[in-house]
């Protein structure tokens, strides 16, 4: 089988997700169409040898519906001989187009494959799409509640408290803020520039060195309601043994809402010669699970044992984790499951600070491991995703220099 390379990856700043936000008045394909335009110049690409771009998008209506994948290849200056495809897994649509290219890549049957994602949630509003889940019976069989509950439900069976959730949030905007003041992101930052070639949007928008415990701690809880008009009792029914159900999650210890896209240009050892591209990296391995949907937010631990056993890796192996931070407690929760130091968890912070543009994450958090096992000459990196319906999502990549069997050189 072939080996999977990585050979760069890019991604947009991340803008609010509403109207006053620097990117609403972008649409998500000249977002995507940008990022394809910055990796055929910085790859000096001939961009017909390209097989397919596959673009995750949660919400493909609107502004994003009708094949988006193709569309941003004809918005571009891309051959329009290369196909596009519009892909869906919820929060890990991105990193899900990238487990698929890298699985037809690895058959053989693919040389090379741009996969990524975006989500403009400015202009097409999260939940737009409406959804299977949401259907009375599904809803029913499931015990469906919305993930802030289960955020909350999983925080409660944990003994998390606010103050806990509120103090990893703050350690995530001082991350975030630390990086960007040391550039730590200026190798995959394509700055975002309008039809007169503005700058309109060079760093992400949200992190906010400021961030303290006691501003956050002035928040309300953004799950409460919902639990008492009945989701609470849906979410007992499921897990009787949980006498209440504590709300912690806020909007400050919550994944922000924002615009963005990612890619990630992939392709064999074969076509990587015969195009001059150089290695970054190599996919080592994946994880997909799904896991009990009540619950929900908890795929990111079996989806990564999966993952490591696949690749005969133990999680002492792995350097750095990019671990979502849909909410405070899916990392923390991984983390102890897991027995990972947070110092090697999202080191440069994650969505709390910067935000989750839902189909573009995952790509996002593999540019981003990527990057920061180069700045610290490591070798071997996590990614991974809760999602929603109750599924998780893990890819694993190594640091290259050469084609070398994949190995660091």
């Amino acid at each position: 089988m072939e080996e999977v390379y990585i050979y760069d990856a890019v991604r947009t700043p991340r803008g609010r997700g509403k109207a006053g936000g620097a990117l609403n008045e972008i649409k998500p394909t000249a977002l995507a169409a940008g990022l394809l335009d910055a990796l055929k110049e910085r790859n000096d690409l001939d961009t017909s040898r390209v097989d397919d771009v596959v673009l995750g998008c949660v919400s493909p209506v609107m502004d994003q519906g009708f094949d988006i994948g193709r569309g941003a290849v004809l918005l571009s200056s891309w051959d329009h001989a290369v196909p596009g495809v519009q892909i869906d897994r919820f929060c890990a649509s991105g990193l899900e187009a990238v487990q698929q290219a890298a699985q037809r890549i690895r058959s053989g049957w693919d040389q090379l494959i741009v996969a990524g994602g975006v989500e403009s949630m400015s202009r097409v509003p999260m939940g737009a799409s409406g959804g299977s889940l949401f259907d009375p019976a599904s809803a029913m069989k499931m015990y469906f509640v919305p993930q802030g509950i289960s955020a909350d439900l999983i925080a409660t069976m944990e003994g998390v408290t606010r103050e806990d959730v509120d103090a990893y949030a703050v350690e995530s905007h001082r991350r975030a803020t630390a990086a960007w003041a040391e550039d730590r992101f200026a190798g995959s930052i394509v700055p975002v520039k309008d039809m007169n070639g503005i700058t309109i949007l060079e760093r992400d928008e949200l992190p906010r060195a400021d961030a303290s415990t006691e501003t956050l701690g002035g928040l309300r809880t953004s799950f409460a309601e919902q639990g008492a008009i009945g989701f609470n009792a849906v979410a007992q029914m499921k897990y009787p043994e949980v006498e209440r159900v504590d709300h912690v999650h806020t909007a400050g210890n919550s994944s922000g809402i924002v615009d963005g896209a990612a890619l990630v240009l992939m392709g064999s050892e074969a076509i990587g010669r015969e195009l001059g591209l150089k290695p970054r990296g190599r996919i080592v391995s994946i994880g997909r699970v799904g896991t009990e949907p009540t619950i929900m937010l908890t795929g990111p631990t079996p989806a990564s044992e999966k993952a490591l056993a696949s690749a005969g890796l133990s999680v002492e192996d792995i350097d750095l984790f990019e671990v979502n931070e849909a909410f405070a407690i899916v990392p923390m929760q991984m983390m102890r499951n897991m027995g990972v130091s947070h110092d090697k968890v999202n080191v440069n912070g994650g969505a709390i600070a910067m935000g989750h543009p839902l189909g573009a994450t995952g790509a996002i958090l593999v540019g981003t491991v990527l990057d920061e096992l180069e700045r610290q000459d490591k070798r071997y990196g996590l990614c991974t995703l809760c999602v929603g319906g109750g599924m998780g999502n893990t890819v694993i990549v190594e640091r290259v220099t050469d084609f070398v069997n994949g190995e660091t050189k």
